[in-house]
């Protein structure tokens, strides 16, 4: 039988920090999120953060940036468009991979729990390391060419709206942080 070992700083620790709501707040929700700082030469840890539901917009990405700007300004994430189109704030809530940005906290039922994206490196916190995924894109190929199986779709559509819309092919990117590393049969 094989046994598979994992690098001793990639085991979360128990003893993460907790950040109580305020004791006027009724609509408290709970998020536990993964935290790595590798400048600390610590394991990573879960955070315990509870927000106050009623002076916080309804999608994840909005729980997290008031955890950074009101609770603890340590916290690293990605974010950019807002719309479910760019993919920066492509992370793992609840288990699946997803856009913070278009993933509502009122779908989570319980705590709700955020990681980074699995399969790539961790550069901070819930920020991975995109060099491996964004490397042909710097090197001139476009996302309308991607190999993936996954792109077949996307491909298509790209060609067929021509090069003045290219929409699907922001939409591919998201796709594919999404998918990353995933084996076919999944995907498919």
């Amino acid at each position: 039988m094989a046994e598979f070992f994992l690098p001793p700083n990639s085991k979360i620790r128990n003893d993460g920090r907790v950040y109580k709501a305020p004791a006027d707040a009724k609509n408290v929700r709970i998020f536990k999120i993964y935290r790595f700082d590798p400048d600390a030469n610590e394991n990573p840890r879960m955070d315990t953060y509870e927000v106050d539901m009623d002076h916080c917009g309804p999608m994840v990405l909005d729980a997290l940036i008031k955890i950074k700007n009101e609770i603890d300004t340590t916290l690293t994430f990605r974010r950019s468009c807002r719309e479910g189109i760019c993919g920066s704030c492509a992370m793992n809530i609840d288990g699946k991979n997803a856009l913070a940005c278009i993933c509502a906290c009122a779908d989570v039922k319980r705590d709700i729990k955020i990681y980074p994206l699995p399969h790539m490196p961790v550069i901070k916190d819930l920020v991975p390391d995109l060099t491996q995924f964004l490397c042909p894109v710097r090197l001139g190929q476009t996302l309308a060419a991607d190999p993936h199986p996954a792109a077949a779709g996307w491909r298509t559509a790209a060609i067929e709206r021509g090069p003045g819309e290219s929409r699907p092919a922001f939409r591919m990117h998201s796709l594919r942080l999404l998918f990353h590393e995933l084996p076919e049969l999944l995907v498919e």
